[in-house]
């Protein structure tokens, strides 16, 4: 794959998701920000366009792509918004889950309404004291019959109370990551309710709050991949993050890559000195920084995809290094374009200190960028012992 050239049919996928996120993203985001508004009409005009289930077979209704479409994807929808490129990430990593490790007819009955976005879906690991050591959860599913009845609170949860469907990692059996299995859980069932919408820093345009199971009875048969799916809940969650961490790196390259061609068009515009401002040897030093992060981040991430579609051996450890790295270099990004803008930068309208709030948790989900350091350095040291 040549990493700075696309076909013809890789061309079209980047630019449909380009000329959507121009046309519906961009016009609205500072509005969507600023209300609070989750546009749920938009995000199903983007699945009538293959947005909602990028790697799920066209069996049922999924588009059928590679990872590394879908990065190209999310950097293009990011670029007008990363709140709801993000969404549409974590949505699209529950319907992967679904096709990759449900029942045929799991299969049947819940990708066709995942990949229009009929059913909106939910990730739900976290928990108020299991975040990054995923592992401990202590949410508890007990077998009853023909049915298992949950009981725990998931924190942080995107989309909770709006979305349809929450796929949802609980203790079946033993301590341990061997004692989870993964549930999809229908919006309305009896002892399931939601938080309060929390307050953030950014990503407003997407709720989130608290998905609290206070005696959620559901069928045995809602276990992810049916009996034979029992205790594999957190090998679900982890192949899952795998996706999960390019695709919010990508996001990340495509709020950078937004906020860097506002700064470009801003210094040429803005004159000081007798001179246009980005003509200041200064300035360009660090537009220099920024379009080469923008570009060893798009490299790393292809490099990553790549790694997922192909199964490389590597692809946990790389998935891990392109998440680490694009997240905080992208950042910066985005900080370095607010402040070349000087104080306009930190006025809502120009749309600048959005894309800092949105990009600044993007080190924190899909795994922290300290567990991210922590797999690679595994990695590393595994690496080290073959070698000794």
């Amino acid at each position: 794959m040549d990493l700075f050239g696309l076909d013809d049919d890789e061309r079209v996928i980047a630019e449909t998701a380009a000329a959507f996120a121009e046309k519906r993203l961009a016009p609205n985001a500072l509005a969507w920000d600023a209300d609070e508004h989750f546009p749920t009409d938009v995000l199903r005009e983007a699945a009538e366009l293959g947005m909602a289930a990028i790697y799920c077979n066209d069996d049922v209704g999924g588009t059928g792509l590679r990872r590394l479409d879908g990065v190209r994807i999310f950097e293009q929808l990011a670029t007008a918004d990363p709140t709801i490129a993000a969404f549409l990430s974590i949505h699209n990593m529950c319907a992967w889950m679904v096709d990759s490790y449900g029942t045929q007819e799991q299969r049947k009955t819940w990708l066709p309404k995942l990949a229009s976005m009929e059913a909106i879906a939910s990730y739900c690991l976290t928990e108020p004291g299991a975040g990054s050591d995923a592992a401990a959860l202590r949410t508890k599913a007990v077998r009853d019959g023909d049915h298992y009845v949950l009981d725990g609170v998931k924190q942080f949860i995107s989309g909770a109370g709006v979305s349809d469907v929450y796929v949802v990692m609980a203790r079946t059996g033993a301590d341990g990551p061997r004692g989870i299995s993964a549930f999809i859980v229908e919006k309305g069932t009896p002892g399931l309710s939601f938080g309060a919408n929390e307050e953030k820093m950014g990503w407003h345009a997407q709720p989130t709050a608290q998905v609290i199971l206070d005696g959620v009875r559901v069928p045995a048969d809602a276990m992810l991949g049916g009996a034979e799916g029992e205790g594999t809940g957190f090998s679900i969650a982890m192949n899952g993050l795998n996706g999960g961490r390019i695709n919010i790196a990508a996001c990340s390259l495509g709020g950078a890559q937004a906020a860097y061609d506002k700064a470009l068009s801003y210094l040429a515009s803005r004159e000081a000195f007798g001179s246009a401002l980005v003509d200041e040897p200064t300035i360009r030093f660090t537009l220099a920084e920024m379009a080469t992060a923008l570009e060893t981040s798009r490299n790393m991430l292809w490099r990553a995809a790549i790694a997922l579609d192909t199964g490389n051996p590597r692809k946990v450890e790389l998935c891990a290094m392109a998440k680490l790295h694009v997240t905080e270099a992208c950042y910066t990004v985005a900080d370095q374009a607010l402040q070349l803008h000087g104080g306009y930068g930190y006025l809502r309208e120009y749309g600048l200190e959005k894309i800092v709030r949105d990009l600044r948790v993007h080190r924190i989900l899909e795994g922290t960028n300290e567990i991210m350091r922590v797999v690679i350095g595994r990695a590393a040291s595994a690496s080290a012992r073959k070698s000794a």
